[in-house]
């Protein structure tokens, strides 16, 4: 036999009814206290289904090849093509990335080239450049260090407004953070501390309550912040003078970088996760359609984009995505700036790495001025591909359908979708960090189990199941270590 008809047989092996009916345990002898039950039977029968011998098993064993053969195999193939012409799909959109991501490193390509920057000048006071640097959700072990890199931000002093989000519901942590807050505004920041008595809407009502301030309202952008991350002090002045030269910009990110990043395995992999996705992901959609997703922190937005795309909704927990979207449609564009790089940290857990990774998603409507190539790459590369089709064509073919081909030989599993492919796409990711090759083999084994939970979160969102729009906070250590991040 070969070794998925020795797989489909232990599975029937194993049927205690199927062994009663062909005799293999006698039940009608009555059993004393302590005496032994008598298997031989039943290690006969399973021997008799493996070498054939047995005609009652040889029935049974002939009645699933045939199902197995006739119905389960012709279903899993139609899975099988599926399958492949998404992974196939995931394929040209990684490569397509990755080359104009590596054409973009090649000739040296800044945004500058595309939108005009110069360096902001001092302007006398009710003049415009006035930014709004503010943070949602402060976190009792960061959120010193986070106040304090916005309060430190280099800009003139009479043009900026620190405003700190708390949303958190314990009253030590609000004293906490009211308290570092006064303790700012008495070495001469303009620091605002704003509250609300309901979390509706999670981070996106908090955002939506804070643009309702009347000095929010008088800021020509906003800097966004969550509590674990720490601006460098010219984060400003790296960033503003895109938007304030280039009247069609309204987002500037930043990339990321990790202090934690060398703590354990856990966070070395996930810093490989997040260095594709800025390296290639962000820097591909802003060299080409200057689209790409707001990542909901370490970005710079103008005030009246916001407003004209709708402001802040809390429908989702995917606020970012959310807004990132309708912006588009309203025309506007968005420039990633991968030399600035605003310090945070990686979840320390397992647990906190999968709870983060559950957030849904959005549908894109279908009215816009956009032209039809820009509004295919959104459709097609940044929501069909990147959402649903990576976690769930590789969840389902690499961890279900190929354990189950074990036990139905008839299955055809093309070698280039089962081999070729996630080599391609291992290549693909291993290219971008040569420092990291040696545990490439622990991110494999690591993206593999995280499929699972992002089909979940794609098929949550995707059909609003219930806990689609639970908001989750992942804590954190206040790790203010260097960071050792490379190009």
């Amino acid at each position: 036999m070969e070794a998925g008809e020795i797989g489909g047989a232990l599975l029937f092996a194993v049927a205690a009814a199927v062994a009663v009916s062909v005799g293999a345990v006698d039940f009608s002898r009555p059993l004393t206290a302590g005496a032994p039950l008598d298997f031989q039977g039943a290690v006969s029968w399973l021997i008799g289904i493996l070498d054939g011998t047995s005609s009652a098993a040889a029935d049974v064993y002939g009645a699933w090849v045939a199902v197995r053969g006739g119905v389960i195999a012709p279903v899993l193939q139609v899975a099988v093509w599926a399958c492949m012409v998404m992974l196939v799909m995931l394929v040209v959109e990684a490569g397509y990335n990755s080359v104009v991501s590596l054409g973009v490193k090649a000739i040296g390509w800044r945004p500058e080239w595309e939108v005009q920057v110069e360096a902001p000048r001092r302007r006398r006071r009710g003049e415009g450049e006035r930014p709004l640097p503010y943070g949602p959700g402060p976190d009792t072990h960061v959120y010193k260090l986070s106040i304090a890199a916005a309060c430190e931000l280099q800009w003139p002093k009479d043009r900026i407004i620190v405003q700190v989000l708390d949303d958190s519901t314990d009253p030590f942590i609000k004293n906490l953070v009211e308290l570092e807050c006064e303790h700012w505004a008495n070495k001469g920041v303009n620091i605002k501390y704003a509250t609300r008595t309901s979390r509706k809407g999670f981070k996106a009502g908090a955002l939506k309550k804070g643009m309702e301030c009347d000095y929010a309202r008088q800021s020509e952008y906003v800097a966004i912040f969550d509590a674990d991350f720490q601006p460098e002090p010219d984060f400003l002045l790296r960033t503003v003078p895109f938007l304030l030269h280039n009247p069609e910009v309204a987002l500037v990110q930043a990339r990321w970088s990790f202090v934690n990043h060398t703590t354990s395995l856990l966070t070395r992999v996930q810093k490989m996760f997040y260095d594709y996705h800025f390296k290639v992901e962000q820097e591909a959609g802003s060299a080409t359609f200057a689209f790409f997703s707001f990542n909901g922190t370490a970005g710079v937005w103008l005030t009246v984009a916001i407003t004209d795309a709708g402001g802040w909704k809390d429908r989702t927990t995917v606020e970012d995505m959310d807004l990132v979207v309708r912006a588009t449609l309203k025309g506007w564009k968005f420039v990633y700036v991968g030399d600035v790089r605003v310090k945070s940290e990686l979840p320390s857990t397992y647990k906190a790495y999968c709870r983060q990774q559950s957030g849904g998603l959005v549908v894109v409507q279908t009215y816009s001025d956009i032209s039809l190539v820009k509004k295919f790459y959104m459709l097609y590369s940044f929501f069909f591909v990147r959402r649903v089709v990576a976690p769930v064509a590789a969840c389902i073919f690499y961890n279900i359908i190929i354990p189950i081909s074990v036990a139905v030989p008839e299955l055809y599993l093309p070698v280039w979708g089962v081999a070729y492919i996630p080599m391609v796409l291992t290549i693909v990711t291993a290219i971008r960090h040569p420092k990291n090759l040696h545990i490439m083999p622990f991110w494999i084994l690591f993206e593999s189990v995280m499929t699972l939970h992002r089909m979940r979160a794609a098929l949550t969102g995707l059909l609003e199941l219930e806990g689609f729009n639970q908001w989750i906070v992942t804590k954190k250590v206040g790790n203010d270590l260097e960071d050792t991040d490379v190009p």
